[in-house]
Protein backbone atom coordinates (compact mmCIF):
# COMPACT_ATOMS: atom_id res chain seq x y z
CA UNK A 1 0.00 0.00 0.00
CA UNK A 2 1.85 2.84 -0.94
CA UNK A 3 -0.36 5.85 -0.47
CA UNK A 4 0.88 7.86 2.40
CA UNK A 5 -3.13 9.28 3.35
CA UNK A 6 -6.62 8.81 3.01
CA UNK A 7 -8.32 12.58 2.34
CA UNK A 8 -10.89 10.88 0.01
CA UNK A 9 -11.62 7.60 -0.95
CA UNK A 10 -10.00 8.49 -4.45
CA UNK A 11 -7.09 7.39 -2.64
CA UNK A 12 -8.63 4.04 -2.43
CA UNK A 13 -8.20 1.70 -5.86
CA UNK A 14 -9.64 -2.14 -5.80
CA UNK A 15 -6.63 -3.19 -5.33
CA UNK A 16 -5.75 -1.08 -2.04
CA UNK A 17 -9.57 -2.28 -1.29
CA UNK A 18 -9.18 -5.59 -1.45
CA UNK A 19 -5.72 -5.80 0.73
CA UNK A 20 -7.51 -3.61 3.43
CA UNK A 21 -10.44 -6.04 3.12
CA UNK A 22 -8.34 -9.38 3.38
CA UNK A 23 -6.36 -7.72 6.26
CA UNK A 24 -9.57 -6.68 8.30
CA UNK A 25 -10.90 -10.25 7.70
CA UNK A 26 -7.57 -11.55 9.33
CA UNK A 27 -8.12 -9.85 11.91
CA UNK A 28 -11.45 -10.69 12.83
CA UNK A 29 -10.65 -14.16 12.31
CA UNK A 30 -7.20 -14.36 14.65
CA UNK A 31 -7.08 -11.12 16.83
CA UNK A 32 -4.91 -12.59 19.39
CA UNK A 33 -1.97 -12.42 16.66
CA UNK A 34 -2.58 -8.50 16.02
CA UNK A 35 -2.86 -7.68 20.06
CA UNK A 36 0.67 -6.47 19.92
CA UNK A 37 1.15 -5.57 16.02
CA UNK A 38 1.56 -1.76 17.00
CA UNK A 39 2.99 -2.10 20.38
CA UNK A 40 5.18 1.23 20.61
CA UNK A 41 3.23 3.16 17.96
CA UNK A 42 0.93 6.45 19.01
CA UNK A 43 -2.07 7.57 17.18
CA UNK A 44 -3.04 11.23 17.81
CA UNK A 45 -6.50 11.94 17.39
CA UNK A 46 -7.37 15.29 15.96
CA UNK A 47 -11.23 16.30 16.77
CA UNK A 48 -12.18 19.60 16.04
CA UNK A 49 -15.53 18.67 15.76
CA UNK A 50 -18.24 16.38 18.20
CA UNK A 51 -18.14 12.65 17.37
CA UNK A 52 -18.70 9.49 19.00
CA UNK A 53 -18.53 6.40 16.97
CA UNK A 54 -15.78 7.36 14.96
CA UNK A 55 -13.15 8.78 17.57
CA UNK A 56 -14.17 5.54 19.55
CA UNK A 57 -13.79 3.47 16.84
CA UNK A 58 -10.51 4.91 16.00
CA UNK A 59 -9.40 4.77 19.66
CA UNK A 60 -10.07 1.24 20.06
CA UNK A 61 -8.51 -0.30 17.40
CA UNK A 62 -5.59 1.44 18.00
CA UNK A 63 -5.96 0.39 21.60
CA UNK A 64 -6.44 -3.55 20.33
CA UNK A 65 -3.38 -3.57 17.99
CA UNK A 66 -1.63 -2.79 21.81
CA UNK A 67 -0.76 1.43 20.39
CA UNK A 68 -1.29 4.44 22.20
CA UNK A 69 -3.57 7.12 21.72
CA UNK A 70 -3.40 11.22 22.60
CA UNK A 71 -5.51 13.59 21.75
CA UNK A 72 -8.25 15.87 22.04
CA UNK A 73 -12.08 16.31 21.38
CA UNK A 74 -12.58 20.07 22.21
CA UNK A 75 -10.07 22.39 20.61
CA UNK A 76 -11.19 25.26 23.14
CA UNK A 77 -8.68 23.22 25.11
CA UNK A 78 -5.62 23.40 22.77
CA UNK A 79 -3.44 26.32 21.45
CA UNK A 80 -5.83 26.55 18.59
CA UNK A 81 -7.86 28.62 20.64
CA UNK A 82 -4.83 30.75 21.02
CA UNK A 83 -4.85 31.39 17.32
CA UNK A 84 -2.31 29.00 16.05
CA UNK A 85 -2.79 27.68 12.36
CA UNK A 86 -3.42 24.43 11.50
CA UNK A 87 -0.08 23.73 10.00
CA UNK A 88 1.43 24.44 13.06
CA UNK A 89 -0.65 22.54 14.76
CA UNK A 90 -0.30 19.46 12.49
CA UNK A 91 3.76 19.94 12.30
CA UNK A 92 3.90 20.01 16.10
CA UNK A 93 1.64 17.09 16.22
CA UNK A 94 3.45 14.85 13.95
CA UNK A 95 6.29 15.17 15.66
CA UNK A 96 5.20 12.71 18.50
CA UNK A 97 2.83 10.42 16.20
CA UNK A 98 2.96 7.86 14.00
CA UNK A 99 -0.28 8.52 12.62
CA UNK A 100 -2.36 11.66 13.16
CA UNK A 101 -6.52 11.13 12.61
CA UNK A 102 -8.89 14.22 12.27
CA UNK A 103 -12.38 15.46 12.08
CA UNK A 104 -12.83 19.69 10.99
CA UNK A 105 -15.72 21.54 10.37
CA UNK A 106 -13.76 22.73 7.28
CA UNK A 107 -14.06 21.73 4.30
CA UNK A 108 -10.69 20.40 3.11
CA UNK A 109 -8.82 20.69 6.04
CA UNK A 110 -7.30 16.87 6.27
CA UNK A 111 -6.14 17.55 2.85
CA UNK A 112 -4.38 20.72 4.10
CA UNK A 113 -3.10 18.99 7.12
CA UNK A 114 -1.50 16.41 4.26
CA UNK A 115 0.85 19.08 3.39
CA UNK A 116 2.67 20.16 6.75
CA UNK A 117 2.56 16.50 7.81
CA UNK A 118 5.32 13.98 8.27
CA UNK A 119 3.05 11.09 9.19
CA UNK A 120 0.14 10.04 7.25
CA UNK A 121 -3.35 11.85 7.76
CA UNK A 122 -6.77 10.07 7.99
CA UNK A 123 -9.21 12.27 7.42
CA UNK A 124 -12.38 11.22 9.56
CA UNK A 125 -14.90 13.84 8.09
CA UNK A 126 -14.11 17.41 7.31
CA UNK A 127 -17.31 19.15 7.39
CA UNK A 128 -20.11 18.14 4.93
CA UNK A 129 -17.59 16.91 2.28
CA UNK A 130 -15.83 13.28 2.73
CA UNK A 131 -15.38 10.91 5.40
CA UNK A 132 -13.71 8.21 3.51
CA UNK A 133 -12.94 5.60 6.73
CA UNK A 134 -17.03 5.43 6.97
CA UNK A 135 -16.78 4.36 3.06
CA UNK A 136 -14.33 1.86 4.03
CA UNK A 137 -16.90 0.17 7.27
CA UNK A 138 -19.60 0.83 4.81
CA UNK A 139 -18.10 -1.73 2.08
CA UNK A 140 -16.72 -3.99 4.81
CA UNK A 141 -20.58 -4.59 6.24
CA UNK A 142 -21.94 -4.76 2.83
CA UNK A 143 -18.81 -7.37 1.85
CA UNK A 144 -19.64 -9.06 5.09
CA UNK A 145 -23.36 -9.39 5.09
CA UNK A 146 -24.30 -10.22 1.53
CA UNK A 147 -20.71 -11.96 0.11
CA UNK A 148 -20.26 -9.47 -2.55
CA UNK A 149 -20.42 -5.97 -3.38
CA UNK A 150 -21.11 -5.57 -7.10
CA UNK A 151 -24.53 -6.14 -8.95
CA UNK A 152 -26.85 -4.48 -6.91
CA UNK A 153 -28.67 -1.45 -6.87
CA UNK A 154 -28.41 1.19 -3.80
CA UNK A 155 -30.71 3.81 -2.63
CA UNK A 156 -28.97 6.93 -0.99
CA UNK A 157 -31.79 8.70 1.48
CA UNK A 158 -31.93 11.87 3.28
CA UNK A 159 -29.71 14.53 3.73
CA UNK A 160 -27.54 14.49 0.29
CA UNK A 161 -26.28 18.02 -0.12
CA UNK A 162 -24.61 18.21 3.76
CA UNK A 163 -24.38 14.31 4.36
CA UNK A 164 -20.69 13.48 3.96
CA UNK A 165 -20.80 10.26 4.16
CA UNK A 166 -22.72 9.39 1.11
CA UNK A 167 -20.11 11.58 -1.14
CA UNK A 168 -16.92 8.84 -0.94
CA UNK A 169 -20.06 6.22 -0.88
CA UNK A 170 -20.60 7.28 -4.24
CA UNK A 171 -16.70 7.42 -5.51
CA UNK A 172 -16.16 3.84 -4.14
CA UNK A 173 -19.06 2.24 -5.11
CA UNK A 174 -17.40 3.12 -8.46
CA UNK A 175 -15.18 0.97 -8.52
CA UNK A 176 -17.65 -2.27 -8.65
CA UNK A 177 -19.50 -3.82 -11.60
CA UNK A 178 -23.23 -3.40 -11.82
CA UNK A 179 -23.90 -0.85 -9.39
CA UNK A 180 -26.76 1.40 -9.98
CA UNK A 181 -28.16 4.08 -7.24
CA UNK A 182 -30.80 6.07 -6.25
CA UNK A 183 -30.83 9.29 -4.83
CA UNK A 184 -34.12 9.67 -2.68
CA UNK A 185 -34.26 13.54 -1.08
CA UNK A 186 -36.02 16.88 -1.58
CA UNK A 187 -34.71 19.52 -3.52
CA UNK A 188 -33.40 21.69 -0.64
CA UNK A 189 -30.95 18.47 0.01
CA UNK A 190 -30.07 16.82 -2.99
CA UNK A 191 -26.41 15.76 -3.53
CA UNK A 192 -24.07 18.12 -4.91
CA UNK A 193 -22.78 19.10 -8.36
CA UNK A 194 -19.42 17.58 -8.19
CA UNK A 195 -20.92 14.41 -6.46
CA UNK A 196 -23.57 14.31 -9.87
CA UNK A 197 -20.32 14.88 -12.53
CA UNK A 198 -18.83 12.12 -10.94
CA UNK A 199 -21.59 9.90 -10.99
CA UNK A 200 -21.96 11.02 -15.17
CA UNK A 201 -17.88 10.77 -15.59
CA UNK A 202 -17.50 6.98 -14.23
CA UNK A 203 -20.55 6.21 -16.12
CA UNK A 204 -22.74 5.13 -12.76
CA UNK A 205 -26.60 4.54 -13.93
CA UNK A 206 -28.41 6.75 -11.47
CA UNK A 207 -32.16 8.12 -10.89
CA UNK A 208 -33.50 10.85 -8.34
CA UNK A 209 -36.83 9.76 -6.79
CA UNK A 210 -38.43 12.13 -4.26
CA UNK A 211 -40.24 9.44 -2.05
CA UNK A 212 -38.88 6.53 -0.14
CA UNK A 213 -41.94 4.23 0.18
CA UNK A 214 -41.90 4.06 -3.92
CA UNK A 215 -38.44 3.36 -3.92
CA UNK A 216 -37.74 1.04 -0.93
CA UNK A 217 -38.97 -2.31 -3.22
CA UNK A 218 -36.61 -1.89 -5.71
CA UNK A 219 -33.07 -1.66 -3.40
CA UNK A 220 -30.93 -4.11 -2.64
CA UNK A 221 -29.15 -1.81 -0.11
CA UNK A 222 -30.83 1.02 1.41
CA UNK A 223 -28.91 3.87 2.87
CA UNK A 224 -30.12 6.08 5.66
CA UNK A 225 -28.68 9.46 6.52
CA UNK A 226 -29.44 12.09 8.96
CA UNK A 227 -30.23 15.74 8.61
CA UNK A 228 -27.38 17.61 9.18
CA UNK A 229 -29.28 20.46 10.87
CA UNK A 230 -25.85 22.01 11.93
CA UNK A 231 -24.75 22.77 8.45
CA UNK A 232 -27.36 24.10 7.03
CA UNK A 233 -27.79 28.06 6.39
CA UNK A 234 -28.86 30.69 8.90
CA UNK A 235 -32.13 30.86 7.93
CA UNK A 236 -33.09 27.40 6.87
CA UNK A 237 -36.88 27.37 8.26
CA UNK A 238 -37.00 24.23 11.49
CA UNK A 239 -40.70 23.40 10.02
CA UNK A 240 -38.80 22.30 6.64
CA UNK A 241 -36.59 19.82 8.53
CA UNK A 242 -39.92 18.40 10.40
CA UNK A 243 -41.56 18.39 6.92
CA UNK A 244 -38.49 16.82 5.12
CA UNK A 245 -38.20 14.06 8.23
CA UNK A 246 -41.69 13.11 8.12
CA UNK A 247 -41.57 12.08 4.20
CA UNK A 248 -37.95 10.14 4.64
CA UNK A 249 -37.96 8.58 7.50
CA UNK A 250 -37.98 4.69 7.42
CA UNK A 251 -40.77 2.59 9.15
CA UNK A 252 -41.56 -0.97 9.39
CA UNK A 253 -44.13 -0.54 7.64
CA UNK A 254 -41.66 0.39 4.53
CA UNK A 255 -40.14 -3.07 5.23
CA UNK A 256 -43.01 -4.98 4.95
CA UNK A 257 -42.61 -3.58 1.17
CA UNK A 258 -38.36 -4.06 0.48
CA UNK A 259 -36.65 -6.64 -0.60
CA UNK A 260 -35.69 -9.69 2.02
CA UNK A 261 -32.74 -9.64 1.21
CA UNK A 262 -32.74 -5.98 1.63
CA UNK A 263 -29.23 -4.08 3.69
CA UNK A 264 -29.98 -1.33 5.37
CA UNK A 265 -27.23 0.81 6.14
CA UNK A 266 -26.65 3.86 8.47
CA UNK A 267 -23.73 5.77 9.90
CA UNK A 268 -25.25 7.42 12.46
CA UNK A 269 -25.75 8.98 14.97
CA UNK A 270 -29.92 8.83 13.69
CA UNK A 271 -32.36 11.46 15.01
CA UNK A 272 -35.81 10.11 14.04
CA UNK A 273 -34.86 8.97 10.23
CA UNK A 274 -35.00 5.15 11.13
CA UNK A 275 -37.82 4.16 13.34
CA UNK A 276 -36.75 1.91 16.24
CA UNK A 277 -39.06 -0.46 15.34
CA UNK A 278 -36.61 -1.23 12.24
CA UNK A 279 -34.06 -2.19 14.77
CA UNK A 280 -35.57 -5.98 15.06
CA UNK A 281 -35.51 -6.15 11.65
CA UNK A 282 -32.07 -8.97 10.74
CA UNK A 283 -31.87 -6.50 7.52
CA UNK A 284 -31.02 -4.04 9.47
CA UNK A 285 -27.07 -3.68 9.96
CA UNK A 286 -26.32 -0.50 11.27
CA UNK A 287 -24.97 -1.49 14.53
CA UNK A 288 -22.86 -4.36 12.77
CA UNK A 289 -21.86 -1.84 10.57
CA UNK A 290 -19.82 0.22 13.77
CA UNK A 291 -18.57 -3.07 14.77
CA UNK A 292 -17.24 -3.86 11.40
CA UNK A 293 -15.55 -0.03 11.38
CA UNK A 294 -13.76 -0.77 13.72
CA UNK A 295 -11.99 -3.90 12.42
CA UNK A 296 -11.67 -1.86 8.88
CA UNK A 297 -9.86 0.89 10.64
CA UNK A 298 -7.54 -1.62 12.47
CA UNK A 299 -6.85 -2.75 9.25
CA UNK A 300 -5.74 0.53 7.99
CA UNK A 301 -3.81 1.82 10.86
CA UNK A 302 -1.28 -1.25 10.75
CA UNK A 303 -0.50 -0.22 7.03
CA UNK A 304 -0.39 3.26 7.65
CA UNK A 305 1.61 3.18 11.46
CA UNK A 306 4.97 0.67 9.52
CA UNK A 307 5.26 3.84 6.97
CA UNK A 308 8.64 5.57 7.11
CA UNK A 309 8.55 9.61 8.17
CA UNK A 310 9.04 11.77 5.48
CA UNK A 311 9.45 15.65 5.75
CA UNK A 312 6.75 17.70 4.39
CA UNK A 313 6.12 21.38 3.31
CA UNK A 314 4.73 23.07 0.53
CA UNK A 315 7.02 24.80 -1.51
CA UNK A 316 5.04 27.57 -2.44
CA UNK A 317 2.57 29.41 0.07
CA UNK A 318 -0.41 31.36 0.02
CA UNK A 319 -2.66 32.49 -3.14
CA UNK A 320 -5.93 30.36 -2.64
CA UNK A 321 -8.66 32.09 -4.76
CA UNK A 322 -11.41 29.57 -3.49
CA UNK A 323 -14.83 31.76 -2.26
CA UNK A 324 -16.78 28.51 -0.26
CA UNK A 325 -16.63 29.91 3.59
CA UNK A 326 -16.64 26.94 5.09
CA UNK A 327 -13.20 25.80 3.10
CA UNK A 328 -10.53 25.45 5.19
CA UNK A 329 -8.53 28.31 2.74
CA UNK A 330 -11.37 30.67 4.30
CA UNK A 331 -9.37 30.91 7.59
CA UNK A 332 -6.07 29.69 6.81
CA UNK A 333 -4.66 32.16 4.55
CA UNK A 334 -1.13 30.99 4.06
CA UNK A 335 -2.05 27.58 2.26
CA UNK A 336 -0.85 26.99 -1.41
CA UNK A 337 -3.57 27.00 -4.32
CA UNK A 338 -4.68 23.56 -5.26
CA UNK A 339 -7.00 23.37 -8.57
CA UNK A 340 -8.18 20.08 -9.79
CA UNK A 341 -8.29 19.12 -13.58
CA UNK A 342 -11.63 20.11 -13.60
CA UNK A 343 -11.32 23.44 -12.52
CA UNK A 344 -12.25 22.65 -9.13
CA UNK A 345 -11.32 23.92 -5.69
CA UNK A 346 -8.56 21.08 -4.48
CA UNK A 347 -9.58 21.33 -0.86
CA UNK A 348 -13.27 21.57 -1.00
CA UNK A 349 -14.14 20.82 -4.65
CA UNK A 350 -16.12 23.40 -5.21
CA UNK A 351 -16.34 25.51 -8.30
CA UNK A 352 -13.92 28.30 -8.64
Amino acid sequence: MKIRNLISFDDIDPGRWESLYTLCRDIMERPADYAGACRGKLLASLFFEASTRTRFSFQAAMLRLGGGVFGFSNPNDTSIAKGESLADTIRMTASYADTIVMRTPQEGAARAAALYSEVPVINAGDGGHHHPTQTLADLTTIAMTRGKIGGVTVGLCGDLKYGRTVHPFVTALAMFPGIKICLIAPDELKMPDYVMELMRARGIPHTECASLREAVGSLDILYMTRIQRERFPNGFPSESVDKILSRYTLTADDMRGAKRDLTVLHPLPRTGEVERAVDRDPRAKYFEQAKYGMYIRMALLLKFTSLPREMRRPEREGGSVCTNPVCVTSTEKYLPPLVTPDGNCGYCDRKL
